[in-house]
């Protein structure tokens, strides 16, 4: 299941800028956030800042809001009018519903593949129905008797 996260704002435009703008993108997160753990993001919630209550739609900016990317504001997209007189980005932030980044949470690998038994007991989290019938361990030594005359 997807855990929807707090709101992110890692991006603050500049307004002196043309040609930047607010990028809350996926990148700039684990740049700044190294340790998030978020595996596959799942759905995502974008909002300006100052105007949480309000569409993006509504605010009449131009924002690419998505899962693959997270969120893009070029100032040079904006004209002038809108929420604000100036044709720059707002400060926007993102709150995404992903999966976690912990075994558990990933997809589980086919169980169709062969399995190989080992003399060795291995220990796993995730267990898969192979057969129900016990399997005894093979052993890669041998011995063989010692015959002295």
């Amino acid at each position: 299941e997807c855990i929807w996260t707090d709101w992110i704002d890692v991006s603050y435009p500049d307004g002196s800028d043309r040609n930047g703008g607010d990028y809350e993108t996926f990148e700039n997160i684990w740049k700044k956030y190294p340790s998030w753990e978020c595996a596959k993001v799942e759905n995502i919630s974008c909002r300006a800042e100052k105007f949480p209550s309000q569409s993006i739609a509504d605010l009449g900016q131009k924002v690419e809001c998505n899962v693959n990317t997270g969120l893009i504001c070029n100032n040079k997209d904006q004209q002038i009018g809108g929420i604000i007189p100036m044709p720059v980005c707002l400060n926007y932030e993102i709150s995404v519903c992903c999966t976690p980044n912990r075994p558990e949470c990933l997809p589980t690998p086919s169980t169709t593949s062969t399995t190989t038994s080992t003399a060795s007991p291995t220990t796993s989290s995730v267990s898969s129905p192979i057969s129900t019938t016990t399997q005894r361990p093979t052993t890669e030594e041998t011995s063989s008797p010692t015959t002295t005359t």
